[in-house]
């Protein structure tokens, strides 16, 4: 059987016609020269001091939400949680370290996150979302999975690839991978057995957390630090097994800094958990950033880096120190590849701590989907001969794989071309609707220019909460945004929006948001 015995076409990406012109004469250029960082203001720490237990999450939760419902007036669609919160009073002091240091603090950010997710976005307020900009991925009806990787899917069901496999993932797929993060990093000198192949980037932080922090002892133990901004679910996958501290990160000029983590490095600090480019703001962690922090921490200390929302961007050499043996690197298909849902992406770390996660693989979940991989091997064959400039394939390309395949050497190169096109094609279209977007959102607030990710943060000053923020623009203009408390942005009007979404839904949408505030008494009616 024959692996693209038909040419799979690319498919058309385009954006609507003249939509660059439209981006050459909107706004100028916005640059990031304001700096920003995530504040435990006045109003999260008035949570903390009313909660009659500050330890229950469900309770912080709850007094948020409801004096979210207390402010809508009558528009509150939950009287019961507006009246828990006019029946709270302020209980004790609270300081902004006690909030960062909380294990409340992060179930009560995750537990907001569940609630907006499951019972307002999609639940009692379905109906009022009539464009969502909040999903935080591609849309794959667009921009999708490549046709040449949806070959190999169906390649490996009509071979019946679905058995059992390798713990860390099958030989091949891992050695490709291996080469395509040797050819992104100066210096690195990966194999397969730095390799193992996973189930997405939030499994692979949440198998990590249960890997490294079983049978350690908790009472005592020094906080694993966590960079904020952050995604919640992968915060919580520590704070399960262990303390957490989240330590808050400024971004200035569109570079996130890590002074604010290096400062808090002690050498009991078991874990650091950074995103390389943050979300929301899309902001860069510089590789000389990188390379203090990693210098910085102790041998004993574990660097995991987040490096999902690292595309879209300009592409960079990833520093040699990212190949230290204390340093592991979470990559997944869910953003980069526009495949969410196929659960799939792997982790690049020191020889030894891959041989041990085996165990614990092999322990806890068996394996990752095995018919995926002939698909990730495609993939990261393909990504490094783009990356070394590669655009006609010859026998060395094609000696790459196993002869089982029963690849040529024409139609692997009709599937490159395709491939190419359709990866060329697709982030052209994505950065075209980012510039646009930003350009139309920093009309309506304070925006901030997205280094890398599709996501884009706006800061309204007409609210001091993200939470009212998102539930007053829903009602008003239909649009849903992403509050930034839900990703430890306790402070101010923080929305997020993901840009990667047909122009012809966000230009409505920001129209519309523009027509709701200049309309203040139906704003704030």
């Amino acid at each position: 059987m024959q692996l693209f015995a038909t040419t799979p076409l690319a498919r058309p990406i385009d954006v609507l016609p003249g939509l660059r012109a439209t981006i050459a004469h909107a706004s100028p250029a916005l640059k990031n020269d304001r700096p920003s960082v995530p504040v435990v203001d006045d109003r999260t720490l008035d949570i903390f001091r009313r909660a009659k237990n500050p330890e229950d999450a469900l309770e912080l939760r709850d007094l948020w939400l409801g004096r979210v419902e207390h402010e809508l007036g009558i528009h509150s669609s939950r009287p019961w949680q507006a009246e828990q919160w006019r029946a709270s009073r302020p209980r004790r002091d609270v300081a902004a370290q006690e909030v960062l240091s909380s294990r409340s603090t992060v179930r009560f950010v995750k537990e907001l996150f569940n609630w907006y997710f499951r019972e307002d976005l999609y639940g009692d307020l379905r109906e009022d979302a009539e464009l969502i900009l909040s999903g935080g991925s591609v849309d794959e009806l667009r921009w999708g999975l490549p046709e040449a990787l949806k070959d190999t899917i169906r390649y490996a069901l009509d071979r019946d690839w679905y058995g059992y496999s390798d713990s860390c993932g099958r030989i091949p797929a891992r050695e490709a991978v291996a080469a395509y993060e040797n050819a992104r990093s100066a210096g690195a000198a990966y194999t397969a057995e730095n390799i193992a192949l996973t189930m997405g980037g939030t499994f692979a932080v949440s198998s990590l957390a249960d890997f490294v922090f079983t049978g350690r002892p908790v009472d005592g133990a020094a906080p694993v630090l966590c960079g904020i901004p952050n995604y919640p679910p992968l915060v919580e996958a520590i704070a399960r097994r262990t303390t957490v501290e989240l330590v808050p990160l400024a971004d200035h000029g569109g570079t996130m800094s890590v002074d604010a983590l290096i400062a808090a490095l002690t050498p009991a600090t078991p874990m650091v958990l950074l995103q390389t480019a943050a979300n929301p703001t899309g902001a860069a962690v510089g590789e000389e950033d990188l390379e203090r922090l990693i210098t910085a921490a102790f041998p004993t200390t574990l660097i995991v880096l987040d490096e999902c929302h690292e595309w879209l961007g300009t592409p960079r050499a990833v520093s040699r120190l990212r190949a230290n043996s204390n340093v592991v690197r979470i990559s997944s298909l869910s953003k980069n590849w526009s495949a969410p849902g196929i659960k799939a992406g792997w982790i690049v770390a020191d020889k030894s701590f891959i041989a041990d996660y085996y165990e614990y693989a092999s322990t806890s979940f068996g394996g990752p989907p095995s018919f995926l991989y002939t698909a990730i091997e495609m993939l990261a064959r393909m990504e490094r001969w783009m990356l070394t400039g590669v655009t006609r394939v010859g026998s060395a390309e094609l000696n790459e794989f196993e002869s089982s395949y029963g690849l040529r050497l024409d139609s692997l190169q009709a599937a490159y071309d395709s491939y190419r096109a359709e990866r060329h094609d697709r982030e052209s279209a994505l950065v075209t609707l980012r510039d646009a977007s930003v350009a139309e959102l920093s009309v309506l607030g304070r925006t901030t220019r997205p280094e890398y990710s599709i996501n884009t943060m706006v800061r309204f000053d007409q609210w001091d909460d993200s939470y009212r923020c998102f539930r007053d623009l829903l009602r008003t203009s239909g649009v849903s945004v992403y509050p930034g408390i839900l990703n430890f942005w306790f402070d101010g009007g923080v929305a997020r929006f993901t840009t990667a979404r047909p122009w012809e839904e966000l230009e409505p949408a920001f129209a519309r948001i523009g027509v709701a505030l200049g309309n203040r008494e139906v704003l704030h009616a």
